[in-house]
């Protein structure tokens, strides 16, 4: 065993994150880490890192073992080239260069010297520290990152890029125990085979939390974090949902006998109560009462029993047979309400015309002669490499329809969209202007910029519908919301003004298991135009329609 997690109880004020929350890592081990946003997954990697101490119980990492975890945030670490700030970070690096680069000059005749400077040198060596920047090199080649950033300071990456390399940065120290939060968000289809062919070979045994089924179908073993407890599944995703169907199915069964015995409980307690008080015989008296706190004394017990949350995902669901069906769906977990135009109109026009487009910047084209049209109804997948230009032709559509100036550079072609369509746009970062508000005023704001009356009772209902707390999450600050908080925010204000249009740049990056779904299922219902942008094959799968390459070497296949 390389690893045990042993969690009595981790709480934050009133709320209990975990209670008898235990598993094991053995080594070698492909884990992915599971759980419905708010769950505490990257919690967890900060108890196991050792950055939160603030719960009970024991955390056992195997003697002589390395741990390797990526660092949310940068700070301080700016200034530092991206090469400077992998080898700092790498296992023994800082301390045997400190060695091979001023012994040489101090050591003179001391044997103790010598010996730690040849020690350095084989140990330098077998680390593979001296093919180190050629490995760092052709990693970022593999990421879609240009090499010569090696030298470049942090502070000038991109948010994505910054990922990538925290991302090379893990891999490159070898360790026995790497934690990788959501690494392939932001990636596109070749940097996340690349991502996959790695920890398919890893030496170290891998936990990454994810929610990309790409990933979860090339892992060893699924941990779900649910009800503040763990559960371990033996395989890969699709093992997962088979045996999440056989479990979940059981506790709905144990669940509905329960609610049933605390129905007949209720009565009894009644029943006993009202024979108590006609009886006039002392012993009959005393034998009612004596049933009577009985069945009060076990229906306290079953009252106490929290209701455990039920996901089965919709195939399994639909291969059930109709009475387990029924209970399923009176006692599932709550997920998001999407709120979508299912209505089909009695036309199917033409919204968006693309003819023989290319454009670029400084001169030089990120892409030539797209021409597509899209109708009512229709689906459209932008097929690519990241940097490829499909965020450049989604910019084009939404300047044409907004009637404002291209931000990139037209040398050919033309766009046009139909006048006044209304347009929901799903964006990867929510804009600056929301992130000091609250996330009642955010959505308030999101209401006046979409033209949509504002009341306190329209946003109360839209933070229901998506999994918040109406009376307690309106006063969190935007900025604050973790990266599945800050995604269902982004889809309620794409969705604001019930538009014809839908534009979605990797709408499923953040969101749980049970909302990508939720989110598919009302995607295929929506009788609007969608232009969608994913490296998800499972949501492409579920989208269909045309697909339109941008790009040299966008023709392949996720």
């Amino acid at each position: 065993m390389l690893l045990s997690v042993r969690i009595n109880d981790k709480s934050f004020g009133d709320k209990v994150l975990y209670q008898d929350l235990a598993f094991d890592i053995e080594e070698n081990e492909r884990v992915g880490l599971i759980g419905r946003n708010g769950t505490g997954k990257s919690t967890l990697f900060g108890i196991i890192a050792g950055n939160d101490k603030d719960y009970d119980g024991d955390i056992t990492l195997k003697r002589g073992s390395i741990l390797v975890t990526s660092r949310q945030e940068l700070h301080g670490h700016e200034h530092k080239t991206v090469l400077e700030y992998i080898q700092g970070d790498l296992p023994e690096y800082k301390e045997l260069a400190h060695i091979l680069d001023t012994y040489p000059a101090s050591m003179g005749s001391s044997t103790h010297k010598m010996q730690a400077y040849s020690d350095a040198l084989e140990r330098f060596s077998s680390l593979g520290y001296y093919q180190l920047e050629d490995e760092i090199a052709q990693a970022l080649e593999a990421y879609q990152i240009d090499p010569t950033v090696l030298h470049t300071p942090l502070g000038d990456l991109s948010g994505g890029q910054k990922r990538m390399v925290e991302l090379i940065k893990v891999q490159r120290s070898r360790g026995h125990l790497a934690l990788i939060d959501e690494p392939t968000n932001h990636m596109d289809y070749v940097a996340k085979q690349a991502f996959v062919n790695w920890m398919k070979s890893a030496q170290e045994a891998v936990v990454v939390i994810t929610h990309d089924r790409d990933v979860l179908k090339y892992v060893t073993r699924i941990v779900e974090i649910r009800d503040g407890k763990a559960y371990a599944f033996r395989g890969n995703y699709d093992d997962y949902l088979r045996t999440n169907t056989n479990q979940v199915t059981a506790q709905v069964n144990e669940y509905d006998i329960t609610q049933k015995r605390i129905r007949n409980l209720e009565e009894d307690v009644i029943r006993f109560q009202r024979l108590k008080e006609r009886s006039r015989d002392p012993g009959t008296i005393k034998r009612f009462k004596s049933q009577e706190q009985r069945a009060r004394g076990e229906l306290a017990e079953l009252e106490r029993l929290e209701k455990p949350s039920f996901w089965i995902d919709q195939d399994s669901v639909s291969s059930m047979n109709e009475k387990m069906t029924s209970s399923y769906d009176k006692y599932k977990a709550r997920t998001i309400r999407v709120r979508t135009r299912s209505k089909e109109s009695s036309t199917s026009r033409l919204l968006v015309q693309v003819e023989k487009l290319s454009l670029g910047y400084d001169g030089k084209p990120l892409f030539i002669d797209i021409s597509f049209g899209l109708h009512e109804g229709e689906r459209l997948r932008l097929h690519g490499r990241n940097g490829a230009g499909k965020t450049t032709l989604i910019q084009a559509v939404l300047a044409q329809a907004a009637a404002s100036p291209l931000t990139s550079q037209k040398f050919k072609g033309s766009v046009a969209v139909e006048r006044e369509l209304p347009i929901g746009n799903y964006e990867q970062e929510i804009a600056e202007h929301y992130l000091p508000l609250t996330l009642s005023e955010g959505l308030e704001q999101v209401l006046h910029e979409k033209g949509q009356a504002v009341s306190g009772q329209r946003v109360k209902q839209m933070l229901s519908d998506y999994l918040f707390n109406p009376a307690t999450d309106g006063d969190m600050p935007i900025h604050r919301l973790s990266g599945g908080q800050k995604a269902r925010f982004q889809l309620i204000r794409m969705l604001a003004n019930d538009p014809l249009l839908l534009i979605l740049d990797e709408p499923t990056n953040h969101l749980d298991l049970p909302s990508i779904e939720e989110l598919e299922n009302a995607l295929a219902g929506y009788h609007g135009a969608i232009i969608y942008i994913s490296h998800d094959s499972y949501f492409s799968q579920k989208m269909g329609g045309a697909t339109i390459a941008i790009g040299s070497d966008s023709a392949a296949n996720d």
